[in-house]
């Protein structure tokens, strides 16, 4: 063998090894971004529940004051349509909002506890259509409820402004 073709020999051979490595390196890294994808997946999972959830919070405001901020993150957010406050039974509700195959409806409940403090209680219901009608799912975790309690917290304080 000459030397050229040795070269040439040499050279394929570092060839073949780098696309190996190469190939090697692809499917790595197609198997991670699969393996992403799928915990992706199951994070943003949607459970069948039978009764939806109810979160409480405790807020330092008046009834009246609490009802108004709900209804107004309800009606920003979209949480459903045609928000009602029922004063007397101290509730706020919406219609159900359907996009596609799913439907939302809120709804909320306040207590006062004393002269200072009320409790809340909010219920999202998320259905999906199926073959054999509507069915419950749960959809909001309760990260998801904590940010829309904090957000109901800031127009709290948004409405006491407005009275002071």
């Amino acid at each position: 063998m000459d030397k050229r073709q040795q070269k040439i020999e040499i050279t394929a051979t570092f060839y073949c090894e780098d696309n190996m490595k190469k190939t090697k390196i692809n499917y790595l890294y197609y198997f991670f971004i699969v393996l992403f994808l799928f915990s992706c997946g199951f994070i943003t999972e949607t459970i069948v529940i039978d009764t939806p959830d109810e979160y409480r919070r405790t807020y330092e405001a008046k009834e009246e004051i609490v009802l108004r901020a709900i209804a107004r993150v309800f009606q920003e957010r979209q949480m459903g349509l045609n928000i009602t406050i029922n004063r007397n039974d101290r509730t706020v509700l919406t219609e159900y909002l359907t996009e596609g195959d799913w439907r939302t409806k809120s709804f909320a409940r306040v207590k006062q506890i004393n002269w200072k403090e009320t409790e809340t209680v909010i219920s999202i219901n998320t259905e999906k259509k199926t073959k054999t009608g509507w069915q419950l799912m749960r959809v909001l975790k309760k990260e998801q409820y904590t940010n829309l309690f904090s957000e109901i917290e800031l127009i709290i304080y948004e409405e006491m402004a407005k009275i002071q």
